[in-house]
């Protein structure tokens, strides 16, 4: 009888390490579950702009994908070679061509504004810079195809000899934050939207500085140069 006690503990020891030993292995499936979801969160987010993605994408708040063409893997369209943008590009980023041909006043203005931005926490995401003339006709094709008329179209994409993205004469920053930046405090380096359909898109106008941007176009089919 004397040793029934220590018996009926021991066997309750035992037991309550079987028990724990099940809650750990049975835990462990959920912590995956719950840090694979919270990964899968934080991936989605990372890809959310509030802008469309220069003057070829969709509505705001459409998320944006993976880009890796900086091993020549061509987006649907082009290459970073001819002007398509890798994801998280920004204005000092030299050695991706569509911020490298942009014209050397334009960038440094866009330089000098991100550095003043930063201070405000705001950070310039190039969405589309330069392009060259064959990915600027792939990209009216496809707005053809997407707006369903040349005439409608032209509304979002110019033809290559009038482009200003194929000059390096003009750019689209985002994200929304970004872009509101620019339109109130924009015009101090020159630079200015363009057209009131694309709040993304800014062109250098040196003037600005002193007199304020110039009116805008309601689209580019308004912009007398898309018309030489």
């Amino acid at each position: 009888m004397s040793n029934s006690k220590p018996a009926r503990t021991a066997s309750r020891r035992v037991r309550s390490t079987i028990l724990a030993g099940l809650v750990v292995v049975s835990a462990a499936p959920v912590g995956v579950l719950v840090y694979q979801s919270l990964s899968s969160l934080s991936t989605s987010a990372a890809w959310s702009f509030d802008l469309p993605f220069g003057d070829r994408q969709g509505p705001p708040g459409a998320a944006r994908p993976h880009l890796p063409w900086l091993n020549g893997e061509p987006e649907p369209g082009g290459t970073v070679a001819e002007g398509a943008v890798p994801s998280g590009l920004t204005v000092f980023d030299d050695e991706i061509p569509s911020v490298a041909n942009l014209d050397p006043d334009l960038l440094a203005a866009l330089r000098s504004a991100a550095t003043d931005a930063a201070d405000d926490g705001i950070e310039f995401v190039v969405n589309s810079g330069w392009r060259s003339p064959g990915y600027q006709e792939r990209l009216l094709r496809e707005a053809v195809s997407k707006y369903g008329s040349e005439k409608e179209a032209a509304r979002w994409v110019a033809d290559p000899e009038t482009s200003a993205h194929v000059s390096g004469e003009a750019v689209d920053i985002g994200p929304t934050a970004a872009a509101a930046w620019l339109s109130k405090h924009g015009a101090g380096y020159g630079l200015c939207q363009i057209y009131t359909n694309e709040p993304w898109h800014y062109e250098l106008r040196p003037e600005a500085s002193v007199r304020g941007c110039p009116a805008r176009y309601a689209d580019p089919t308004q912009d007398p140069r898309m018309h030489q």
